[in-house]
């Protein structure tokens, strides 16, 4: 699922794989970028802004850019060793290809790639609210941009990037659980909304660094969540059936008993 922690991860991958190096030859499989082409241009930084993806670069003489990519719900970048087999997803899903003397990167199914000049980063992330992962984190400011719309479902706050960025599905239904809300409870009813973003900017920075997202704290499959994707399974704590609904356009988890309506 990716969400904060896992587009952090792939910018750490893509660091590791391409930061420092000269780009070598590049392929945009997106019409808005189909002759685009980076060659000669050094890959300067990986950075993430809450699911936003941006791959800095430089070029003497030239203006710094900015190679930017959401992984929405099915995107993912890999890296390669030059020859090695591209194994990560099926062709015809590659968008984007950018290769150097040691490493390929290969991004797939990626969502709204674009390229702009560095100095234009904001007009594309400047919305976001603070990075749970991020040097900005700030629940205080987090919490005073959810209760600017206090009739808005907890759910609905929590995954609203312009409140709080790198809050999914996953984290939002597992810090509705853990702190005991209804997903349909309106904002102005939270009585501790500073708590509630504060635990979800630790469970997302719990998993930071490992591909298997735990709230629960056990690695081990099927084990790994309290309520999200556990439809109709017994709830960990009082053993009553998890629900599942359709909620703003998004599905949510809950147990009726641990999460009661108020």
């Amino acid at each position: 699922m990716p969400e904060g922690d896992t587009v952090w991860n792939t910018a750490r991958v893509l660091e590791k794989a391409l930061t420092g190096d000269v780009v070598t030859g590049s392929d945009f499989r997106v019409p808005q970028l189909a002759t685009a082409d980076l060659s000669g241009w050094t890959v300067a930084e990986s950075a993430s802004r809450g699911k936003h993806l941006l791959l800095r670069l430089t070029r003497d003489g030239e203006v710094p850019l900015t190679l930017h990519s959401h992984l929405r719900m099915d995107g993912a970048w890999r890296a390669y060793a030059p020859g090695e087999r591209w194994t990560g997803r099926p062709a015809h899903l590659i968008r984007v290809v950018l290769r150097t003397a040691r490493s390929v990167a290969v991004g797939y199914h990626l969502h709204e790639v674009t390229l702009v000049p560095t100095a234009d980063e904001e007009t594309l992330v400047g919305h976001l609210g603070p990075d749970l992962l991020g040097d900005d984190w700030d629940p205080v400011e987090a919490v005073r941009r959810i209760t600017a719309n206090p009739t808005a479902t907890i759910a609905e706050a929590l995954l609203d990037q312009r409140n709080l960025a790198g809050v999914g599905n996953l984290y939002k239904a597992e810090t509705m659980f853990l702190r005991g809300l209804w997903p349909w409870t309106p904002v102005s009813a939270i009585p501790d909304l500073t708590g509630t973003v504060t635990l979800a900017q630790k469970l997302v920075a719990s998993n930071r660094g490992r591909w298997t997202q735990t709230t629960t704290g056990s690695l081990r499959r099927g084990e790994t969540s309290y309520v999200y994707g556990r439809r109709a399974q017994p709830c960990r704590r009082c053993g009553t059936a998890i629900r599942k609904a359709d909620q703003d356009e998004r599905v949510t988890y809950w147990c009726p008993r641990c999460q009661p309506r108020p």
